[in-house]
């Protein structure tokens, strides 16, 4: 069962909840345009590139990406200059540009739901354990790297 807390898991669920509603309940709201779409696709594109980027440097720096696995490195290069959290920044960067391209207008309220649940499910209990493990280290990188962006 632990694999179904992984963030890519609860992403894939609010999609699923958002296309039913995009498609069986839109009560003929819509923000369907030509800017629309070029928004979710710029979004949806630099969500990828983020999460792609970020995993690049857990390859890197040869430590888990695995959520609640413990960190063999501290990572504070590449994206992680920018965000301490750029795969999950890159999550909700990639669900908001899915949803709008879904046209899931009642479903954008999943948005901040998608960010309540990563900060709290994964977030948190990882800085913790950052914290825990690399102590004088993690507490620069959190005072000079902001947790999202």
């Amino acid at each position: 069962m632990k694999w179904l807390d992984l963030p890519p898991v609860w992403t894939l669920a609010f999609f699923t909840i958002a296309s039913v509603q995009a498609r069986f309940f839109s009560l003929g709201l819509s923000l369907a345009h030509p800017v629309t779409s070029l928004l979710a696709g710029l979004l949806v594109g630099a969500g990828v590139v983020l999460i792609l980027l970020a995993a690049m440097e857990f390859k890197r720096h040869k430590t888990t990406i695995v959520p609640h696995q413990a960190p063999a490195q501290l990572i504070q290069t590449g994206v992680f200059k920018r965000s301490r959290n750029p795969i999950y920044l890159g999550d909700v960067i990639l669900f908001t540009g899915l949803m709008l391209w879904l046209d899931a207008v009642l479903s954008l309220v999943l948005v901040p739901a998608l960010f309540w649940v990563l900060e709290t499910r994964f977030i948190i209990p990882e800085e913790d354990k950052l914290r825990r493990t690399f102590r004088a280290d993690f507490a620069r990188y959190a005072q000079k790297t902001r947790r999202w962006l």
